[in-house]
């Protein structure tokens, strides 16, 4: 049975409705194929379809009135131990101009625009096989495209708006929760400018992983892409200390051995507030 509450409002943007049922999907897009599709159908009432390449995951969900895509978080998503080397171990030599399949389409961010590399390389896999899926639902029934992801989901929901945006796919919203930072300055703003009143960034104000990878580095360029929407009264000041305290220690802006596992322990003192659970508590509270 559907819970209470989840609809999308399509003539209301960043309607909390809409929040809670994307929030459902970035936890279902966890879920593997089988137990998935009955998930998304008896709860959100989507035909579903899962899209999985490497290490990146992706749902297609579809019914008459909306295409929503989710994208799954770390693979483990009880724990951060997933996220660990993705976000603090080298992650300034992951700031970059992206290459390949996908760099044309990324480099019309501008001059100077850079992305984390990890993102790029996990949207870049699965994009051959997504994006096919996406246009011939569009040319199917053109309805509202939502895009939503949880930790590293997020990240990857926010490029492949701005990718369906190059092929001048128009995207309704896109919701993400604890979503890392994405890119530096140029790069951000373009999304920014692009996708303007259409990014809606959730995030627990005790949740560690929008801090990052900011906070692993001494003279970071990541930023983060408008709109945060805080969610809770608690936030992160202490964290925001002890592992700014680490990154003084850092050599050329970079962490390594033991001052990786010295923030990852600060980071893990508040990891329970990442997880969609509280997220969810916090959208219906």
């Amino acid at each position: 049975m559907a819970l209470e509450r989840l609809e999308l409002k399509e003539d209301t943007p960043g309607h909390v409705s809409s929040a809670t049922y994307l929030c459902e999907a970035s936890a279902l897009s966890y879920l593997g194929d089988t137990e998935g599709k009955q998930a998304f159908q008896e709860i959100l009432g989507l035909d579903a379809n899962l899209f999985s390449v490497g290490n990146t995951q992706a749902w297609l969900g579809t019914n008459a009135d909306h295409i929503v895509i989710a994208f799954r978080g770390t693979e483990s998503p009880t724990s951060l131990d997933g996220l660990k080397d993705i976000l603090l171990t080298d992650a300034m030599n992951l700031l970059v101009v992206p290459e390949g399949r996908l760099g044309l389409d990324l480099a019309a961010a501008g001059v100077g625009a850079r992305f984390h590399k990890g993102f790029v390389d996990a949207i870049a896999d699965i994009w051959p096989a997504l994006l096919p899926a996406i246009e011939a639902e569009v040319k199917k029934s053109d309805r509202p495209i939502w895009i939503t992801g949880h930790s590293l989901g997020g990240a990857l929901a926010l490029i492949a708006a701005w990718l369906l945006k190059r092929k001048f796919i128009a995207v309704e919203e896109v919701c993400t929760f604890g979503a890392p930072m994405i890119g530096n300055r140029a790069a951000c703003e373009a999304f920014n400018r692009e996708l303007a009143g259409k990014i809606h960034r959730y995030v627990n104000g005790r949740d560690p992983v929008p801090k990052l990878p900011g906070l692993s580095l001494v003279a970071n360029e990541f930023v983060h892409v408008d709109r945060e929407r805080l969610l809770g009264i608690h936030p992160m000041t202490g964290l925001i200390e002890v592992v700014g305290g680490v990154a003084g220690k850092a050599v050329n802006g970079l962490l390594a051995g033991t001052l990786i596992d010295e923030a990852w322990k600060g980071i893990n003192a508040e990891v329970a507030t990442h997880f969609l659970d509280c997220y969810r508590e916090l959208l219906r509270g």
